[in-house]
């Protein structure tokens, strides 16, 4: 028996052995359930503005009342993304950020947290390099639970969902106004985690949110989705993060948050996003205190 052989069969003795790893997205979304919460979930991107700053950013987003974080994986050319996100990346990639040192970020991150879920959010290209299977590998291994790629049609990835599922990764995949309802069948048997729906045509960034559209897809969408329905896409300010909810199981916030790091200096980062991530906090869980006051 050769040596990589040997080191493979105790690679598969050392996985049978560990206790099952704990599902951290389906768990949080079960306890905020319970006490009838919404879910809220931050957007950045790894490396923006600088490396260093990414791990005390996660920290900072949990300390101040994220539920879930949503890591963005710089890319040259993300096409789902508008102006704002595409300059995080720009920045990122100046520093030479790619798919291997985010994997990092996510370990060193789970040196000291271990319960917040972790997604990551990027384009196919990165990951098409490193090999799906390689990539799920070390996916597992630093902590990523979710994996949201954009240009991963769901008609075409029953095999990539099978190796996310094989490392105990959720596959995450995105809806649309303009999505036809036999894609939402598919992605209703594929998906794990949650389903993010995107609530404007068009890319990241953008305005004019319609709130009575989009109760009027979650209430479709619900009827062939059991999962958790996370809304994203033109949530900019805290009106519209509690008006959103009302409606949907989680708030998605990524343009507002990337241009509070945009204006700040690096001595006012952390205390400036701090500040808004509570802020936003503070606006869905209105919902809940309304609700205990009418009881």
């Amino acid at each position: 028996m050769s040596l990589d052989s040997i080191k493979n069969l105790l690679n598969l003795f050392n996985r049978q052995g560990d206790t099952k790893r704990t599902n951290r997205i389906a768990k949080t979304f079960a306890g905020l359930k319970e006490q009838d919460r919404k879910a809220l979930i931050p957007f950045i991107t790894a490396g923006d503005p600088h490396p260093k700053y990414t791990v005390p950013l996660m920290h900072q987003l949990v300390q101040s009342g994220a539920d879930i974080i949503e890591l963005g994986v710089p890319f040259s050319d993300p096409m789902a993304d508008g102006p704002t996100i595409q300059r995080s990346s720009e920045r990122a990639l100046k520093h030479h950020v790619s798919l291997s040192d985010v994997l990092k970020i996510v370990a060193e991150f789970r040196k000291t947290n271990t319960s917040t879920p972790i997604v990551l959010m990027g384009y196919a290209n990165p990951v098409e390099a490193l090999g799906h299977a390689s990539f799920a590998a070390k996916a597992r291994d630093c902590g990523v639970d979710g994996v949201l790629i954009v240009d991963y049609p769901p008609e075409e990835s029953s095999e990539w969902v099978q190796c996310l599922d094989q490392h105990e990764i959720d596959a995450i995949f995105l809806l649309s106004p303009t999505t036809h309802q036999q894609r939402v069948e598919q992605v209703a048997k594929m998906a794990k985690g949650f389903i993010y729906y995107v609530s404007l045509k068009g890319v990241t960034g953008a305005s004019h949110l319609d709130l009575q559209d989009v109760n009027t897809m979650l209430m479709q969408l619900r009827q062939y989705i059991s999962l958790p329905i996370g809304v994203g896409f033109g949530i900019r300010d805290s009106a519209t993060a509690k008006a959103v909810a009302e409606l949907a199981d989680a708030v998605v916030v990524g343009s507002w948050i990337i241009e509070e790091i945009e204006k700040c200096s690096e001595s006012e980062l952390l205390n400036n996003v701090g500040s808004l991530i509570k802020k936003i906090r503070v606006a869905i869980d209105e919902i809940q205190r309304n609700v205990d006051n009418t009881l």
